[in-house]
């Protein structure tokens, strides 16, 4: 991919991670073209990319949308979380080198819950397990990087974020304490326990939500 586009996905990504991009809208050619004064073969190229991220998809004669997660995905996604974060969770919890970046996103979700803003939440909860999953090491958290970009994607369609965040984010407390003062072991159980509950919420969630625009 050449620099330019590379720089043009960088863009489209992070609209959609944040929601300016909601999921299953169209993303037009000749609009975001505009937007970003560049040419539709340079963000064809970007497309694409993002396309093998699984984060938008092309519709044959429709365009390019905003790919609106399914229910095996977020299974797989879980899946994912489990196996990998778990595991470094559990055999390198005591790098207390890690734990300050842990510490550090979780005080970065509480911020911005006592400021209302629990988009915001979702964002440094998804930190909070990247900075988990950094225990292991900097190539595990490389490896990850498309698991928790899609997971933000899933985020979007849980509908009220305070209502799904808040409990989660009390929660998160509790694994970092729980890492502090009882090792990598107990808060892998907690962490597992977690994300169990936590896949059952988003399933119900999707299944409870109206279709997305374009679905």
């Amino acid at each position: 991919m050449s620099g330019r586009a590379h720089r043009v996905a960088d863009l489209v990504r992070k609209g959609i991670l944040d929601g300016t991009h909601p999921v299953g809208s169209r993303l037009s050619e000749p609009e975001v073209c505009a937007a970003l004064d560049v040419s539709r073969n340079t963000l064809r190229e970007a497309f694409r990319a993002l396309a093998e991220e699984r984060l938008v998809v092309h519709e044959l004669n429709r365009g390019v949308f905003v790919r609106i997660p399914t229910a095996q995905d977020v299974h797989e996604l879980y899946d994912a979380r489990r196996l990998v974060e778990c595991a470094a969770v559990r055999d390198h919890g005591r790098r207390t080198d890690g734990l300050a970046d842990v510490a550090a996103a979780l005080e970065r979700a509480q911020r911005r819950a006592d400021a209302g803003d629990w988009v915001g939440v979702g964002a440094a909860d998804v930190d909070f397990h990247r900075a988990l999953t950094a225990l292991g090491s900097s190539r595990i958290e490389a490896l990850m990087q498309g698991i928790w970009n899609e997971l933000r994607l899933v985020f979007h369609g849980v509908g009220r974020p305070e209502e799904f965040h808040g409990p989660y984010l009390r929660r998160n407390h509790a694994i970092l304490d729980t890492l502090r003062e009882r090792g990598g072991v107990a808060a892998a159980r907690r962490l597992r326990s977690y994300l169990d509950e936590a896949e059952r919420q988003v399933l119900r969630a999707h299944r409870a939500a109206p279709p997305a625009p374009g679905a």
